[in-house]
């Protein structure tokens, strides 16, 4: 409708410009028009006459006429007419009006410095008009109040619309030159402080716009629109600096908004669960934003959601999150994804409680990985493969609550990450653990997987492999498990294992993994060499067939052991083979590992042929009884001299109740100095080959089952390894720098050891101290605290 008398208004507008143009040219108006070159309006007193010529060349003077300005008595009778015009208005009755004479009137008398009489006349005519209505509406009884005020507050939007363009050239001049308040603003509020504002009518405008609310989230229906109509009339009328939406409405609305949502909380919280709650709350939140869409106004809908947040999420967040059977703990352990997410939401909108979710799943981790340790302690660690995987089965359970509930949130995952690493390590249990699950898993664990389905197991313990800070704790226990299995050849594949390699080369790089490539290097050439050592006929010797893996010492797990005296035929095969070999590569050395061997011995039990599969220091105490039946502890060291430990634990195995291949003449486990062991010919087996399998030395069984802290202690070659790797460090550091501080060297040194462990500033200290000793770095004269390279 406005936007109908606007564009009626733009029409009447250029007739009226149109017609007051062309007035003087009809001698109906000594007025000029608005529209007329600058020369007509030049002078309004004594314009200076014009010469014309005629045909035949006489002169003609054309005399403009005089200026008549209107007195106060012909100003008081055009405001009449206006007057009157504006009271039809607000009687509806504008249809009859000239809007063209209107505006004509108000512009004379604007042009002729009339514009204050116009002006306080049109005000007093509003206010009169105002005090009326806000009588009849004073009058109305409460369930019509609201009806009444809206259907009024339309009449008189329209009303001062069509005195707006009637009076829209004062508003150009006068108004703007005197800094008075447009005629569409004054009729705001002019409403505004006589019907708004009626001592009768403000009090009961508020109570009815915020019993209404209240009613309505109570389940009652509302009149939306009457309420968007009502609204929407507060914000328009303050239109003089005063915020009487805010004052009459939104204060009072978000004031009870406050004390509803703390009552109705605090009583559903305690009535209900945690899951039940958010979705009342979700409910709740979601018919406030209706409302906010329907007929508040848009700067109230953020305080409004703030009340919301705060009465409903944050102040309850911590009760929601600790709530027994029903709270975040609970949802965790059942993989109630539909209520974690819409706790996700829910708390999203508020920070602070969202950093409380997240921290909660934090703590569910860290209390699950001490059940997992706990677990394994009680059953005496025997099941490192029960361990891993339940760290395997916790990590996959919080991956697919990241990706469900939390929505794939970083800060979320970041948190999964830092509570596995902080329990993992703990001590170098979880390191050991893990080379052990991926050795059995690289024994036979991927036998008949296709090869998506073993790279995928593969992928997992890297998966736990990142969470480790000492890597190199893994590593050295990798080693060990990784030569056993290429020296025996147990390995389920070449390509696993390389692929093992690849992803933990792909973790911490090359230098990493460069002693592991040159593990499978070594296997491959020493089977090249044993080809051409077959090819020359020399590799059977004495009936015994002998397979040798020449390993280069850096790269294995090796340990400097003296080699046992071994048999005369197999003593014999040795030598020829270091004979070849040395032919073939010279300048190298050959260190035989006899206690890394292995041996198939045929064996006759009184006519009970068996193939015993032994370790080789196995047979060499073996092969002794070829000359003997009975021989004491004493005879036994002195013909092999073997380790005193490792032959004592080798006796043992040969011992036992299973595979009792020796008789120990002393009852026990343990071995006494005087101690005598015999052949023992009636030893029986159902297998035609058997594996006589070793036993854990006594001590280190000992120490495993009495000291568990010994057990998952540093080993002493990594401890002896980082100390190189921490030296080289600083050196290389130094090197480049040749001046530089104790912090800064410390920080440099960890994070270019990190990628393999975390050394402590203590023992980043202790190196420095050691390398000055041995004069590779100097304290700075100047600074203490500073260290200078020496060259």
């Amino acid at each position: 409708l406005f936007e109908k008398k606007s564009d009626t208004f733009r029409r009447f507008d250029r007739a009226a410009r149109v017609i007051i143009h062309r007035a003087p040219h009809r001698n109906t108006s000594p007025l000029p028009s608005p529209n007329i070159p600058k020369f007509w309006r030049a002078s309004n007193r004594n314009p200076a006459p014009r010469k014309m010529t005629t045909e035949k060349g006489k002169k003609q003077m054309i005399k403009p006429k005089a200026w008549n300005p209107l007195d106060s008595v012909a100003a008081q009778n055009l405001w009449k007419k206006l007057s009157t015009a504006i009271d039809e208005i607000h009687n509806k009755n504008a249809s009859e009006l000239s809007y063209e004479e209107l505006y004509r009137t108000a512009y004379n008398l604007v042009l002729h410095k009339h514009g204050e009489l116009l002006y306080s006349n049109v005000r007093d005519s509003l206010k009169k008009h105002m005090v009326k209505l806000a009588a009849m509406v004073s009058a109305c009884p409460d369930d019509r109040l609201l009806e009444a005020i809206s259907q009024e507050w339309k009449d008189h939007q329209i009303a001062l619309v069509m005195i707006r363009d009637v009076l829209m050239y004062m508003d150009r001049n006068y108004v703007w030159q005197h800094g008075q308040m447009r005629v569409y603003d004054l009729g705001l509020q002019i409403f505004k402080d006589t019907v708004v504002y009626h001592e009768k009518v403000r009090g009961r405008l508020r109570g009815l716009l915020l019993r209404g609310v209240a009613e309505e989230r109570e389940g009652r229906l509302l009149d939306q629109d009457l309420m968007r109509s009502i609204l929407s009339m507060l914000d328009m009328v303050g239109v003089d600096a005063s915020n009487v939406y805010e004052e009459e409405f939104e204060t009072p609305f978000l004031a009870e908004t406050k004390t509803f949502y703390q009552n109705e909380s605090q009583q559903f919280i305690s009535e209900n669960t945690c899951p039940d709650y958010m979705k009342k709350v979700e409910a709740r939140l979601y018919e406030e934003s209706l409302r906010g869409a329907h007929y508040l106004h848009p700067s109230t809908v953020p305080k409004l959601n703030f009340i919301l947040e705060t009465e409903l999420i944050e102040n309850h967040s911590k009760t929601l999150i600790e709530m027994e059977n029903s709270g975040c703990e609970h949802m965790f352990k059942e993989d109630k994804h539909n209520d974690l997410l819409r706790m996700y939401k829910l708390f999203s909108k508020v920070p602070k409680a969202l950093e409380e979710l997240r921290d909660a799943m934090g703590e569910f981790i860290k209390k699950s990985g001490k059940d997992l340790v706990a677990q394994q302690e009680a059953s005496g660690n025997k099941e490192p493969n029960t361990f891993v995987q339940g760290l395997l089965n916790l990590r996959e359970k919080f991956a697919v609550i990241c990706k469900k509930a939390f929505l794939g949130d970083s800060k979320a995952q970041k948190k999964v990450v830092g509570a596995f690493e902080e329990f993992v390590n703990v001590d170098g249990r979880s390191a050991r653990y893990l080379a052990h699950f991926a050795d059995d898993l690289l024994r036979s664990g991927l036998r008949g997987m296709g090869e998506e389905e073993a790279d995928s197991q593969l992928e997992k313990i890297i998966l736990i492999f990142r969470y480790l800070q000492d890597k190199d704790v893994f590593e050295n226990y990798y080693k060990i498990q990784l030569s056993k299995r290429l020296l025996s050849g147990r390995s389920a594949s070449d390509e696993c294992e390389r692929s093992m390699i690849a992803k933990l080369k792909g973790e911490c790089g090359y230098q990493f993994t460069s002693k592991l490539e040159g593990m499978f290097t070594d296997i491959k050439m020493s089977r090249d060499a044993m080809d051409q050592y077959r090819k020359a006929g020399r590799s059977k010797i004495h009936g015994i067939e002998m397979e040798v893996n020449v390993l280069t010492a850096g790269y294995w797990p090796t340990q400097t052991v003296l080699p046992c005296v071994l048999p005369d035929p197999l003593g014999s095969c040795c030598s020829a083979f270091e004979g070849h070999y040395l032919d073939k590569h010279t300048g190298r050395k050959i260190a035989w590992q006899t206690h890394m061997g292995t041996a198939d011995l045929k064996a006759d039990f009184e006519g009970r042929k068996h193939e015993l599969n032994v370790t080789t220091y196995q047979m060499c105490i073996l092969m002794l009884y070829n000359g003997a039946d009975v021989l004491s502890l004493g005879q036994i060291r002195d013909a092999v001299t073997i380790p005193e430990q490792e032959l004592r634990r080798h006796l043992i195995s040969l011992c036992t109740p299973k595979h009792k291949i020796l008789k120990k003449a002393s009852k026990g486990k343990g071995i006494s100095e005087d101690d005598t062991f015999s052949f023992n010919a009636e030893y029986t087996s159902k297998l035609k080959r058997v594996k006589i399998p070793m036993v854990s030395a006594k001590e280190g069984t000992a120490a495993e089952l009495n000291d568990g802290e010994n057990k998952f202690a540093l080993p002493s070659n990594v401890e002896e390894d980082r100390r190189h790797l921490i030296e080289a460090s600083i050196v290389r550091i130094m090197k480049t720098r040749k001046l530089l501080g104790h912090n800064a060297l410390v920080a440099e040194v960890s994070r270019q050891l990190s990628s393999r462990f975390f050394p402590q500033p203590q023992l980043i200290k202790k190196r420095i101290e050691s390398l000055i000793e041995r004069e590779y770095l100097e304290r700075d004269e100047a600074d203490r605290r500073s260290y200078r390279y020496l060259a």
